[in-house]
C-alpha cells in the first residue's frame, strides 16, 4: 500500500476546521496537522502576501481524487493549493494505523 501527506492552505480559519472535519468523518484522511503561517505568491501580476493555515493530511493514495474533490468542495480559492507527497518510508506500525482509520 501507498500513503500520501496531503497539503492544501487557506486563508479563512474557519474553512480550514470545515475541511478538517469533513475529511476526518468521511474517513478519507486519518489525521491532520494545521499551522498558521505566511504566504507570499504572485497572482494576476500583483505580489500576494496572507496569513494562512496550512493543512497536513495523511491518507492511503488511493483515496487521493476524494481527498482533492472533498477540499475543492470547501475551498473558497480560485486556484486552491492541493498536491500530495508520498510517503517512501516510515514506521510500519505508523502506516498499519493509516490503513485502519481511513476508508
Amino acid at each position: 500500500m501507498e500513503y500520501y501527506n496531503v497539503k492544501t492552505a487557506i486563508d479563512n480559519l474557519e474553512i480550514a476546521k470545515e475541511i478538517t472535519k469533513a475529511l476526518l468523518e468521511k474517513k478519507l484522511v486519518c489525521s491532520v496537522q494545521q499551522k498558521e503561517i505566511t504566504s507570499t505568491w504572485w497572482w494576476n501580476n500583483e505580489l500576494e502576501s496572507s496569513k494562512e493555515y496550512l493543512l497536513e493530511m495523511k491518507t492511503k493514495k488511493t483515496l487521493y481524487k476524494e481527498v482533492e474533490k472533498e477540499i475543492r468542495k470547501l475551498h473558497t480559492y480560485d486556484v486552491p493549493e492541493i498536491y500530495a507527497e508520498e510517503i517512501k518510508e516510515g514506521l510500519p506500525e505508523y502506516f498499519q494505523w493509516i490503513e485502519e482509520d481511513t476508508k
